[in-house]
């Protein structure tokens, strides 16, 4: 039975979901966004992170002008790590501004059925019916953990995307998996903490990004390139600001660039703080683990088929997130085989909508679709406008309805 009834139900309150939201919502549509603003990043990423992408690509979208990051905070300039808690607070301050109504709910279902043609069941029990929902929840249901790590028990095994506080495993020995900036951000962390890591990587050797110029000359501009919000490049530029291009290249070539483009490095920022205190094995490749006794004994080989044994106490797989349909257990079964998928992620339109009519994917699901741009921020400010000019069109409540004001913007006491 339903109890309601919206223009627009948006699950998720993270980034895309308030992005998302924004633009609907000044639009004259009528939207339920459920989810706690920025709830994914508050308390699932570490105490003492810090983002790795530049503060003028570290905004959400809104239809409106003052409410990008840097225009909460005109002081953080090029090559300034962003800390954790200043972008959860600055998302939390969007949500305030662009999107007063967001309910710290959770949608449990989203089903076919009902007068129009979705349901979606809350925690509370209240089934909201509408024509539209957007999916929009992050990176969490996607958590990759390698096949020879999967199935282990989660005192021994986890994923970098579980923890807010590392201090649990003080005076622990603590392996993490991984090359990229999580594995080695949370192996500094790690050591911060007092646990003593062990980084395992695939990898050759570690890679570090270079530190930014805020002012390149003429001639480093034409070498190397525009900036844009994945880094500096042209390729790379288009990548970042045109994603609606990235769409109609063969799949192929999109899978690639989403896997190649800023590929496993860690921030330069970082460089100094991995020292002594974090042990690094790259070039090695995990074939097996074992539980042994209270501890797990992982077996790796490098190239040469040389055999390492590393015992810990526990694991930590910083391996990534790989967005697969299956893994969304809110969508009904019914819905999780009825959206064509491709290697397990939504086939999608170019206007972010599924196979079946009225149900979007935004972020990381997106990302094989649109390219690199939707595993980051940056992203989202354009799903967000393509995804609400396509829903106002196509729903009959916002035909000639009048454009929903933008709200003011609140005075800043600084």
């Amino acid at each position: 039975m339903t109890d309601s009834v919206s223009d627009v139900v948006i699950v998720g309150a993270g980034p895309y979901g308030l992005s998302t939201a924004a633009h609907l919502q000044n639009l004259g549509l009528e939207v339920r966004i459920i989810g706690t603003p920025m709830e994914y990043w508050a308390t699932s990423m570490p105490e003492g992170m810090h983002l790795k992408s530049e503060p003028f690509a570290s905004s959400l979208g809104a239809p409106q002008d003052g409410l990008r990051f840097t225009d909460r905070h005109p002081e953080w300039r090029l090559g300034q790590p962003i800390p954790l808690d200043t972008f959860v607070a600055y998302g939390r301050w969007f949500a305030e501004q662009a999107v007063p109504d967001v309910e710290a709910g959770q949608v449990v279902k989203v089903e076919r059925g009902g007068p129009a043609g979705y349901e979606a069941t809350l925690a509370t029990g209240e089934v909201i019916a509408s024509r539209t929902v957007v999916v929009a929840v992050g990176v969490g249901p996607f958590a990759h953990v390698p096949e020879e790590l999967a199935g282990m028990p989660s005192w021994l095994v986890s994923h970098s995307g579980e923890h807010r506080d590392l201090s649990l495993f003080a005076g622990k020995d603590v392996a993490v998996v991984g090359a990229g900036q999580s594995a080695l951000e949370t192996a500094v962390l790690l050591a911060d903490a007092g646990a003593h890591p062990h980084v395992i990587a695939r990898r050759g050797e570690i890679d570090w990004n270079t530190v930014p110029k805020e002012h390149r000359t003429l001639g480093e501009r034409l070498r190397q390139g525009p900036r844009s919000g994945l880094g500096t490049g042209y390729r790379t530029w288009l990548w970042a600001e045109r994603p609606g291009v990235v769409r109609y290249l063969p799949e192929r070539t999109r899978l690639r660039l989403v896997r190649e483009t800023l590929p496993p490095a860690g921030a330069w920022w970082l460089r100094d703080r991995l020292d002594e205190r974090v042990r690094v094995s790259a070039g090695r490749r995990l074939v097996k683990a074992v539980e042994q006794d209270d501890v797990i004994a992982i077996t790796t080989v490098d190239r040469t088929g040389r055999r390492l044994v590393v015992e810990a106490e526990h694991v930590i797989a910083a391996t990534g997130f790989v967005p697969q349909v299956e893994r969304l257990k809110l969508l009904s079964p019914e819905l999780r085989v009825r959206v064509d998928s491709r290697l397990g992620a939504p086939v999608l339109s170019a206007n972010f909508e599924s196979s079946m009519p009225g149900l979007y994917f935004a972020g990381l699901a997106a990302a094989p679709t649109f390219g690199p741009v939707m595993r980051f921020v940056h992203g989202a400010n354009f799903a967000a406008r393509r995804i609400a000019r396509h829903i106002v069109h196509r729903t009959p409540s916002a035909s000639g309805a009048a454009r929903r004001p933008a709200p003011a913007l609140e005075a800043d006491p600084r």
